[in-house]
């Protein structure tokens, strides 16, 4: 079912899906860069969401502000914004009846922010599971490179145009300079679940490596031939990953 989730005086669009169970565990998913929740039904969000609602769990995704049908301008977005509306989709969640065990799965961006949610909620999160996480978005700030279109990296721009309709704030540059994303994610002890494609050309491999590296209890799959979306013979290798690691 559709939900909405005020925060800030934003109104955030979710859609929730539950099984015909008495207690059940959730995923709350968490979409990457420019993207949203999963509209389409052969989005990664999607299938992962659909393979693990045939597995008896509980799902919650949702469009971070400025993104889908979420309130907001995308120009306005940062990190620290989506880990805000990840807070309130946390906030959310937790009250739900018949909860049992909550995890994050959070692909891309939205792997930084689950990430960095878990950390600040150790004791919340059961499980983590982290797809092609795009940490390596403050190596690009510092170096003043984003998905390609360059800048000062010390005089950072009001607005940076990465295409003709999307334009980034330059407080996201700012904040993105400065993200403590494994210095706060790596407070999260509970199992954690990494993938990455090797054939992933938007962020490099080395963001799960790292990631891999600071957890206690961590599991590192790179995916053969596998793109940033996990696409063609690479996404039921995901799905299936996911849905074990959840299952355990």
């Amino acid at each position: 079912m559709d939900v909405e989730i005020k925060r800030d005086g934003l109104t955030l669009h979710g859609l929730l899906e539950t099984p015909a169970a008495k207690t059940y565990d959730i995923a709350v998913l968490m979409h990457g860069f420019t993207g949203n929740l999963g509209y389409d039904k052969t989005d990664l969000l999607a299938e992962v969401a659909r393979t693990l609602q045939a597995q008896g769990l509980a799902t919650i995704r949702f469009d971070f502000n400025g993104c889908g049908k979420s309130d907001g301008r995308f120009q306005d977005m940062t990190i620290p914004s989506e880990i805000a509306d990840g807070k309130a989709i946390l906030d959310y969640t937790r009250k739900l009846p018949h909860i049992r065990h909550i995890y994050l799965v959070g692909h891309s961006q939205g792997g930084v922010v689950a990430s960095m949610l878990a950390g600040y909620y150790p004791e919340v999160i059961t499980r983590l599971v982290l797809l092609a996480p795009a940490a390596t978005l403050k190596d690009d700030a510092l170096k003043g490179n984003l998905m390609g279109v360059t800048y000062n990296p010390k005089k950072i721009p009001e607005t940076l145009n990465l295409r003709e309709d999307v334009v980034v704030g330059g407080f996201y540059l700012r904040t993105a300079q400065m993200l403590p994303i494994y210095e706060v994610a790596q407070r999260y002890r509970g199992p954690v679940c990494v993938i990455h494609g090797d054939a992933d050309t938007v962020v490099d491999k080395i963001a799960s490596k790292r990631y891999h590296a600071v957890y206690d209890d961590s599991e590192l799959h790179i995916i053969a031939h596998g793109t940033h979306q996990f696409q063609e013979a690479a996404r039921p290798q995901v799905l299936r990953i996911v849905s074990d690691f959840l299952q355990e």
